[in-house]
């Protein structure tokens, strides 16, 4: 789910130009300003014929998960977390793939660890991948091939979100899975982009709540002067996050 309104259209990182011949990106028919292009469902098959495992089934869209089900067959389905972009889907492939949810392990071929990366959501999860000598992670929203995620306050949290985004910088040169927009080459590389936008953000958050901002809907109006009306929502959810750590920062009560 995109966060900031003024970078739809510019990248964490580099594009990927290849990835693992293990890894097929089928793309949900969900376009809009919260899913970039759509929903970014990942198809990982070891081999050509064996069973494989989906990551984000997607939205209840009957012509995606048929194209989903068109790669082969499925065994495992992983959860990055639980927008309903990503799992409104989940029932109706469970039920016309006999695929199940798991949490990780050596899963026909590909051997999947799961890494709790919270802060866009409470239950926000990426999975290192790898497989035939490859690696790749499976970011969900954590990092997005475009623009950058919102902290979906109360349910997110910004420190638990740049927590995540640290963790993540330890896979230089492994190429992102997104969850919207395009593959990402160096997961180590989007994250740190990320986290120096947060920063710089919470640096200009910190200066209007100075100048006497005290609310979400202020440091909107202040902060993010260019937002379209469409995207304000979203945008005050990630302010309520960015005040939220500034009290903790300050020894005072969650606003």
């Amino acid at each position: 789910m995109v966060g900031g309104p003024a970078r739809l259209t510019a990248p964490a990182a580099a594009v990927a130009e290849r990835l693992p011949g293990w890894a097929t990106l089928v793309r949900a028919p969900n376009p809009g300003p919260m899913t970039l292009d759509g929903t970014n469902t990942w198809v990982l098959r070891a081999a050509p014929g064996a069973p494989a495992t989906v990551v984000d089934p997607g939205p209840r869209d009957a012509g995606h998960l048929a194209a989903i089900l068109a790669t082969g067959p499925v065994a495992h389905v992983l959860v990055t977390h639980g927008h309903h972009d990503h799992v409104d889907g989940l029932a109706d492939f469970l039920a016309s793939s006999g695929a199940r949810v798991v949490d990780g392990g050596a899963l026909d071929g590909v051997e999947v660890t799961p890494l709790a990366t919270p802060g866009h959501t409470a239950d926000s999860r990426c999975y290192l991948l790898a497989a035939a000598g490859e690696r790749a992670v499976a970011t969900g929203d954590t990092i997005l091939g475009r623009g950058t995620t919102v902290v979906a306050h109360p349910d997110g949290d910004l420190g638990a979100y740049l927590a995540s985004l640290e963790l993540l910088t330890a896979y230089a040169g492994v190429p992102a899975l997104t969850g919207h927009g395009p593959p990402l080459a160096d997961t180590a590389a989007a994250a740190a982009h990320y986290l120096a936008h947060r920063r710089a953000r919470l640096d200009q958050v910190r200066a209007v709540v100075a100048a006497g901002a005290d609310t979400a809907a202020a440091v909107v109006d202040a902060v993010y002067a260019d937002l379209p009306p469409h995207l304000r929502t979203a945008a005050t959810w990630s302010a309520r996050a960015q005040l939220d750590f500034l009290a903790a920062e300050r020894g005072g009560p969650a606003r």
